[in-house]
């Protein structure tokens, strides 16, 4: 145990962000020189007032089986070298959980039953940011080849976790990517002040050096690399390709000019961040902006909106607003529906709740001028008298994802599908086709980042154990696996 009256001397905190009128005038993190950096004054502290419960319920929340109260100790004993080997023993890359995660960890945490939980990913986030400085995180090279190579489709955090395992583990292991880069939704979905892409492109960097190759650039499926091919030119594949069909909006007026699907807007934002020119641009400057979904997603659109200088931004979201304070409906150690501000929320902007779209209103030449809205009950049925307009100029839906793109390698290879449209796996992740096998919201459905990992290393295992009758891999978590609820 690190202090053991720790959680008794010490209360929960945090490191303190940049000021809202500085950050939103750049694409920097909003933390000072960096999360990692910020945190380093208290953090010692905050591990310290982890309990190392008999039975942590922190691994409950965690799938990726973090040994979180080993690296608290660790780090409250000042050990950072011990504590990144820890933290990396189970997860790949801390570095993009510690930043992007919800940290159901935190909500499962003992000391939360009564008390504010222990800054578990603050804790996480501070180690390997401290460990990149030092130089302590080094490529970690196969010792032998195994002859056996392998594909693996998409580069997002499920792809890339399987990625790494499978290369450690001796096989070839080629990554392919549709976009001009690597790193999935990491590059292009997640905007540079919640991650800097240094972080994203350090970490390919020692991946390459271990011996994975990435092929960017290349839509599998299509006609430069079809599907047949693939399962010709290598012994095993991985689809990691992400649950990319975003669920629309069909109601009235959808066919207006500006209104357009988060991922839509977010990855031009992103290029334009990192230095690219994007003709014709999806820009906020000046307009009435709705984002109509109250996820991260949306708070993604809503910091980028900030920073492009809309004139207003309306959230919307139909659920109620929820709770400060966790609901008896969810107890501990469940993860709850609770009132949760960002960063993004901090910058400005108005959120609605209860409340659900009916039309998109157009002027004579055809662009949305308004959003015509109503306030909904308990089973969303529109409340009479409450319906009433608000300006919109620019439209961004956020509303989740339904599922992977069924059009090319998914129909070509011939996969089945499960009930939710997603590709059907069995217990070893493997697909209805032999040698296939899927890993991360492909299979699962949109999920979390910390997820995605833990599918990317369980699949990883059982892909190496497929090619070769066994494996030292560790396998986390099975594809049935779900997240405790009531």
């Amino acid at each position: 145990m690190a202090d053991p009256k720790g959680f008794l001397k010490h209360g929960r905190q945090v490191a303190t962000r940049r000021v809202v009128e500085e950050r939103v005038k750049d694409w920097n993190e909003v933390y000072p020189d960096g999360i990692g950096r910020a945190l380093l004054p208290i953090i010692n502290t905050q591990a310290g007032r982890c309990m190392d419960c008999g039975i942590p319920f922190c691994h409950q929340g965690c799938p990726l089986g973090n040994i979180i109260p080993e690296w608290n100790d660790l780090v409250w004993r000042d050990d950072w070298d011990g504590a990144m080997d820890r933290l990396h023993a189970t997860n790949n890359f801390p570095e993009f959980t510690g930043r992007l995660c919800p940290a159901p960890c935190e909500t499962a945490c003992v000391l939360g039953i009564n008390q504010d939980a222990v800054t578990i990913k603050n804790v996480e986030v501070s180690i390997i940011d401290r460990a990149w400085e030092s130089g302590y995180v080094r490529p970690q090279p196969p010792e032998w080849l195994s002859g056996r190579t392998v594909a693996v489709i998409g580069s997002g955090p499920a792809g890339l976790a399987a990625a790494q395992q499978l290369t450690r583990a001796g096989h070839t292991v080629a990554v392919y990517e549709r976009d001009d880069r690597a790193g999935g939704l990491l590059r292009y979905g997640i905007p540079e002040f919640k991650m800097e892409k240094k972080h994203l492109d350090r970490r390919l960097d020692q991946m390459r050096r271990e011996g994975t190759i990435f092929r960017t650039g290349v839509d599998v499926g299509g006609s430069a690399l079809p599907g047949s091919r693939l399962r010709e030119r290598y012994d095993a594949v991985v689809i990691a390709t992400g649950s990319t069909l975003p669920r629309d909006l069909p109601v009235p007026g959808r066919e207006l000019a500006g209104i357009h699907q988060a991922m839509e807007f977010l990855p031009q934002a992103n290029r334009v961040a990192l230095g690219d020119e994007v003709p014709d641009q999806i820009r906020a400057d000046g307009k009435h902006v709705v984002i109509i979904g109250g996820g991260d997603t949306g708070a993604d659109c809503l910091g980028t909106s900030i920073r492009h200088g809309a004139a207003s931004i309306t959230q919307l979201e139909i659920l109620a607003q929820p709770p400060v304070e966790r609901p008896e409906n969810q107890p501990w150690p469940t993860y709850p529906m609770t009132f949760r501000v960002s960063s993004a929320h901090e910058e400005g902007g108005e959120r609605m709740y209860a409340v659900s779209t009916q039309e998109f209103v157009g002027d004579e030449e055809g662009r949305v001028r308004a959003l015509r809205l109503v306030e909904v009950d308990a089973s969303f049925a529109p409340v009479p008298g409450t319906e009433r307009e608000i300006p919109a100029d620019l439209v961004l839906l956020a509303m989740g994802f339904t599922g992977p793109q069924r059009e090319g390698l998914v129909e070509q290879l011939g996969l089945d599908l499960d009930e939710r449209g997603n590709v059907a796996r069995d217990k070893h992740y493997a697909t209805s086709v032999p040698g296939v096998f899927a890993a991360g919201d492909a299979g699962r459905g949109q999920s979390l980042i910390v997820w995605a990992i833990a599918e990317g290393r369980a699949a990883a295992a059982a892909v190496d154990e497929y090619l070769t009758g066994s494996t030292a891999l560790p396998s986390p978590i099975p594809p049935t696996a779900r997240p405790l609820v009531v």
